[in-house]
C-alpha cells in the first residue's frame, strides 16, 4: 500500500470509530433529556428528543415506551398504542413496558367506550 494514503486511512478509521462509538452516548443523553423535559411537563420537547433517539436507534424499546407515554399524555391514543406495541415487540419481557401498556389499555378501552356512547 502507498504510504501517502496511510494517514488518510487512519484518519477515516478514527472518524468512523468516533462516530459510531459516540452514537450510543448521544442517544442516551437524548433519552435522558426527554425524561427531564417530561418531568417538567414539556411533552412536545420530550417527544422531539425521543424521536431523535429513534432516528439513531430504532430498536430502542425505552424510546418507544417513553414516546408512547408522551403521546398518551397528549391524548394521541392511536399513536401511543402503536408505540407501546412496538416497545413490547422489542422487549416482550420488560415488566415496566408491560405495566405501562396494561395501564394504557384500561384508559384506552374507557375512551373507546365513551366515544361509542
Amino acid at each position: 500500500m502507498n504510504k501517502r494514503f496511510t494517514p488518510f486511512i487512519l484518519l477515516a478509521a478514527f472518524i468512523l470509530v468516533s462516530f459510531f462509538g459516540c452514537r450510543r452516548p448521544l442517544a442516551e443523553s437524548q433519552l435522558h433529556f426527554g425524561i427531564e423535559a417530561a418531568q417538567k411537563d414539556l411533552w412536545d420537547e420530550a417527544i422531539f428528543r425521543w424521536k431523535k433517539v429513534l432516528l439513531s436507534n430504532p430498536q430502542s424499546s425505552a424510546a418507544h415506551n417513553n414516546l408512547a407515554v408522551a403521546y398518551e399524555k397528549k391524548g394521541l391514543w392511536e399513536e401511543a398504542k402503536k408505540e407501546y406495541e412496538t416497545a413490547l415487540k422489542l422487549a416482550p419481557q420488560n415488566t415496566y413496558i408491560k405495566t405501562n401498556f396494561q395501564n394504557f389499555k384500561k384508559h384506552y378501552d374507557l375512551k373507546k367506550t365513551d366515544e361509542k356512547n
